[in-house]
């Protein structure tokens, strides 16, 4: 069964300390967990106020409900930072095929 994740690298410019940056990521993850069917949490720590990483992961039986729903949320996550005041610095993803046992 495939399975799909999505890493989305976050700018934040105007996060002067580590509580800007931590709204901005929780906002961003409510808002993309309640909008889609996905599992999504940070990545790394607090490396930098200024920047962050979130993972998302899904499955299905369909490589291309997968497909579509990597670039749905993504294109979601680029609204969202915008409003936030952030911004998508890199993103990608990946469909992963568990193979028998």
């Amino acid at each position: 069964m495939p399975i799909a994740a999505l890493m989305l690298e976050l700018r934040i410019e105007h996060a002067h300390s580590l509580k800007d940056r931590r709204q901005v990521v929780r906002s961003m993850k409510e808002k993309l967990r309640n909008s889609f069917n996905i599992s999504i949490a940070e990545l790394d720590g607090a490396v930098t106020w200024q920047s962050a990483t979130i993972g998302v992961a899904a499955i299905s039986h369909s490589r291309g409900y997968l497909a579509g729903l990597m670039r749905q949320v993504e294109n979601a996550a680029v609204r969202i930072g915008n409003d936030l005041g952030a911004e998508i610095a890199d993103s990608w993803y990946e469909i992963l095929e568990e193979g028998p046992q």
